[in-house]
Parts: structure tokens; sequence; C-alpha cells
């Protein structure tokens, strides 16, 4: 077998949550590229159009689909619907997860002492409680598949200390705990279970950050590469989890994250400017 074809999924059946833009939308993309048709899933069915077309361009099957993962059951309901329109499920990327938002939609940023326990609980709801949900469902549709990958988007944020986005932070550690308990548990039903950690990447989520200066150069500032990664960086990881290329890699956490999360990396000779965060 050539090496490249260990990272072929021809005819592998993938849903991935969370594909309307950034990270979810750059991994549908590759999943095709890769040989797979695809359950593409967000809140909304017309901010999916993008993603639908990309895929179909590509030569692949794309259905969409729409669900809150706020709302108890979506997860469930979105696993089924997949698996029904697909005839089965060999692939689960769940990309889909939140941060605290205000009314008009932008992030919210605050201590935890200052920060609203209905933000805390929100961020939890989806990033963590739909997270078990959506596995919980996909387990017997997996146990099926003879090449079963489940891939949560966790994050860099999950490894290190985020102040001022402690819900986020919170909730991506306990995925990436799930992912390890998963990984042992699923084993022998043949079942990989695995974490991707990417670090500061430029899409709508944080542009908040990217696009801000002073905030864009304190973070990487701490990121040893120097710089954002584009959402596409991720893919090759992403593809590596998903596919044969990874066939003895389970309950990991892989960090795409420019080396952020290396202990004292930010220490190895790169100046910092002040935070432009202060917590009272």
């Amino acid at each position: 077998m050539n090496a490249m074809d260990l990272f072929r999924l021809d005819g592998a059946r993938v849903l991935v949550t969370g594909a309307s833009r950034g990270i979810g939308a750059a991994v549908a993309r590759g999943l095709a590229d890769a040989g797979c048709d695809l359950v593409l899933t967000a809140r909304t069915l017309p901010a999916l159009d993008g993603t639908v077309r990309a895929v179909v361009d590509r030569g692949r099957r794309a259905v969409a689909l729409d669900g809150d993962l706020a709302e108890p059951d979506v997860a469930a309901d979105l696993v089924d619907r997949a698996a029904t329109a697909l005839g089965g499920l060999d692939v689960v990327v769940h990309n889909a997860g939140i941060v605290p938002t205000a009314e008009d939609g932008s992030p919210v940023l605050a201590p935890l002492q200052h920060a609203r326990q209905q933000d805390w609980e929100a961020v939890v709801t989806v990033n963590l409680n739909a997270t078990a949900a959506l596995c919980r469902a996909a387990h017997p549709r997996l146990a099926r598949s003879g090449r079963a990958s489940l891939v949560l988007m966790s994050s860099v944020a999950g490894l290190v200390g985020a102040p001022m986005m402690e819900a986020y932070a919170a909730t991506k550690a306990a995925q990436i705990s799930l992912v390890r308990s998963l990984g042992v548990g699923w084993a022998r039903q043949g079942i990989r279970v695995n974490a991707l950690c990417p670090g500061w990447t430029r899409t709508d989520m944080t542009e908040f950050a990217s696009e801000a200066e002073p905030v864009s150069d304190w973070l990487t500032s701490h990121v040893p590469l120097g710089r954002w990664a584009t959402a596409d960086e991720v893919v090759g990881a992403a593809l590596f989890l998903a596919s044969p290329a990874s066939s003895f890699v389970t309950g990991h956490a892989l960090v795409v994250d420019g080396g952020l999360a290396v202990p004292d990396s930010g220490l190895a000779g790169h100046p910092k400017p002040a935070s432009p965060f202060t917590a009272a």
C-alpha cells in the first residue's frame, strides 16, 4: 500500500458538526477530498450552503441538517438523522462549540468572578453536555462500522491557563478527559476516540482577538511560531485522526498550536507585551 493511501477514506460515511465555517468547514472539505460522503450540521441550513457546495464540487455527497445543540435531544437527533441519511456512520467529527456571547453575538470575555452563571451554563450545555449526548448516540452506529473514528474538536485552551475564558477552557479540558475514557472504554469494540486541540486559529469565532492588534500581538507572543494558524492548517491533523493513518491511535489529544502548550515555551527568548486584560 502506498503510504498516502493510509489517508484515504473512500466511501466513508461522516458526520461533521459545526460545519458552516472556520475549522468545521475546512475539515469537511478535507474529508471530501479524502473520499468521504458527509452530513454537515449547523444551527441554520442557509449557513451550510457554502460547505455543501464545496463538498459536491469535489464529487462527494453532502447532506445538510440544522439543529441547535443548546436544545435537549438535538445531539442524539442529529446522529440518528445523519446515520439514516448515509446508511450508517464510520466517522464523527464533533466540531460545534460556543463561547459566551452578548446579544449582538460578540464574544464576552470576563474573569470568572465577574462572569454570569447563565453564560457558564450555556457553554457547559453545548460544549460538554451535548458532546456527551452526541457520543452516546453515536456509539451503536460506530460499533457497527469496521473503521470507526470519533474526533472531538477540543482546544489548546483545555491544556493551558485561559483567564477570561474559564467556561470555554473547562469544557475543552473535559472533552479531553472524555476522550481518554472513551478511547479506553470503546477500544475493544473497534471505535477509536481522539481529541484535536487547535491553538489560536483565525476564524469568525476568534475575529474579536485576531483583528484587535494589542490582543493579537499579546496572544501570538506566547506562540513559539509567532503567528495565528489558518483553519486549513488543522485539516491534516483531523484527516490523520479520522483515517487509517492513525489506526493504532486512541485516547489521544493531538495538539496543533504552534508550540503554545509546550511547558515554558514562552520563556525561550520570545519577548511579550503586557497583557491587554486586567482582572480586578
